[in-house]
């Protein structure tokens, strides 16, 4: 099992976004997770493809590209060509998602899909097989520092065993309410990537805090 952390910038300081991104670069980060929220799918409006060229000038990190879009389709190239190397869309968004996690692989990401808090780890027995990594929700999506839902840690052992099952080499990520008790369990359960925003980015040391978390 894997043991990485995706820090979410979207709990960055933004007046120093240059400055945090190179404070991850140095740390034991492993990817840098960027939250795309279009005010339709999720109701608040982040940031696109700009900011995330701009990040991908100096991230030495792979970019783990979380897109909370309707339509994700019309945007796969551009998000790809600014820096994607992880491309994550929701089920939700995707009444064809066999085509676009397709779409994605082809334009040469690695294809993941979310499922919010209230969707069943059942719907993607048929696609797993295609798929790079699966991203839960602990929370629902669109802000950060929510509180986490308890439910999370019973979908990903429900996810970790389709996986065993069908395809070995998907990893689990999970995002939102990410702290150093919830890290632990869901570890335990199962999980191999966990984006953390507040905890890190609001922490007196958060090189220091994004080590602890793998450690946990």
């Amino acid at each position: 099992m894997s043991r990485l952390i995706a820090p979410s910038i979207l709990s960055a300081d933004f007046n120093r976004l240059g400055i945090d991104i190179e404070m991850l670069n140095q740390s034991e980060a492993d990817y840098i997770h960027l939250d795309v929220m279009d005010g339709v799918f999720v109701p608040n409006i982040s940031f696109g493809i700009p900011v995330i060229q701009h990040v991908n000038k100096i991230a030495t990190k792979p970019l783990d590209v979380h897109l909370m879009i309707v339509e994700p389709d019309k945007f796969i190239e551009p998000f790809v060509n600014a820096g994607a190397s992880i491309l994550t869309v929701h089920y939700e968004a995707c009444p064809h998602l066999h085509r676009t996690v397709q779409l994605i692989k082809s334009n040469g990401a690695k294809a993941s899909v979310c499922l919010n808090p209230h969707t069943p780890v059942s719907v993607l027995e048929d696609i797993i097989s295609e798929l790079d990594m699966v991203l839960l929700m602990s929370v629902n999506p669109g802000f950060g520092g929510q509180s986490f839902i308890e439910n999370t840690y019973k979908k990903v052992r429900q996810l970790k065993a389709l996986i065993v099952d069908k395809n070995p080499d998907c990893l689990i990520e999970v995002d939102g309410g990410v702290n150093s008790e919830t890290a632990k369990k869901l570890f335990d359960a199962g999980a191999d990537v966990l984006v953390a925003g507040s905890f890190v980015f609001n922490s007196e040391n958060p090189t220091d805090t994004i080590g602890k978390l793998k450690l946990v």
